[in-house]
């Protein structure tokens, strides 16, 4: 079994080298003392949530503390293209499933969207509310799943934000997964450029995923009008908590970021 891993903040870990000693203190400090009961010689991992983490031995454990000798500390690579969720808002926690299942298979960031046939809505003055939920459950399953960093969750789109704020960013790419479209993952990824050593890869790609009752005609026709193009995952329909997950493991492999052992 992997060591645990804990979660710092962003900038706690700059200068920590092999010989350092990190106190590990707060919230994350008390779940690995008090209630994992981390003891001497253990090892653990700790993570600065963004791309800094280091690997280390337990030298004292007190009640809520502990201290960790570092032997090694490890960046990251940034890997391109990001992948980003743009997940719809959807019934019975369905996105949220979505969410925790992005985390823990990779996404770089999380955008929630106001799709015009989303039957769950954020109410007004619960929008902090359903925002801390969604990135308390990416925070969770990026610990889980040994990520060095958190995916942010921002905040909340409509469809009309969203378009205007894709249209503004070059270097980015807007997938939407679409039950009806003939074009696979492979070849859309392909027709992006997102695979193999093209010129103008894009530096980071959007997979859109609509609610239960899919994406409107109105919504699709201003995507793709904005630059998105749209493909289809297999020959079943996905539901909303699926598709996302399903789309990001997809691109993962096609991309060769599961390929083991890591180049």
């Amino acid at each position: 079994m992997t060591a645990p891993l804990f979660h710092l903040r962003p900038g706690a870990l700059d200068g920590a080298t092999s010989g350092s000693v990190i106190l590990l203190d707060g919230a994350e400090g008390h779940h690995a003392a008090t209630v994992m009961r981390l003891a001497p010689g253990e090892e653990i991992q700790l993570s600065d949530t963004e791309r800094t983490r280091v690997s280390g031995v337990v030298r004292e454990s007190g009640e809520g503390r502990l201290r960790l000798e570092v032997r090694e500390s490890v960046i990251d690579p940034e890997q391109l293209p990001r992948l980003v969720l743009v997940q719809a808002l959807a019934k019975d926690k369905r996105d949220l499933q979505a969410v925790e299942s992005a985390a823990e298979l990779g996404a770089d960031r999380i955008i929630p969207w106001q799709a015009e046939r989303s039957v769950a809505k954020w109410k007004a003055g619960r929008e902090a509310k359903k925002h801390s939920e969604w990135a308390s459950t990416a925070a969770a399953a990026a610990k889980q799943t040994r990520r060095t960093g958190i995916p942010p969750v921002e905040q909340l789109h409509t469809t009309g934000q969203y378009v205007r704020r894709v249209s503004g960013e070059p270097g980015t790419a807007v997938l939407v997964l679409h039950e009806t479209e003939k074009i696979s993952l492979r070849d859309a990824l392909a027709q992006l450029g997102a695979l193999g050593e093209a010129v103008a890869a894009p530096q980071e790609l959007h997979l859109v995923v609509g609610p239960e009752g899919g994406i409107s005609d109105a919504e699709l026709a201003q995507l793709t009008e904005a630059g998105a193009r749209t493909a289809r995952l297999g020959a079943t329909v996905l539901r909303s908590s699926t598709a996302g997950p399903a789309a990001l493991a997809g691109a993962q492999l096609l991309l060769g970021r599961w390929d083991w052992p890591l180049s």
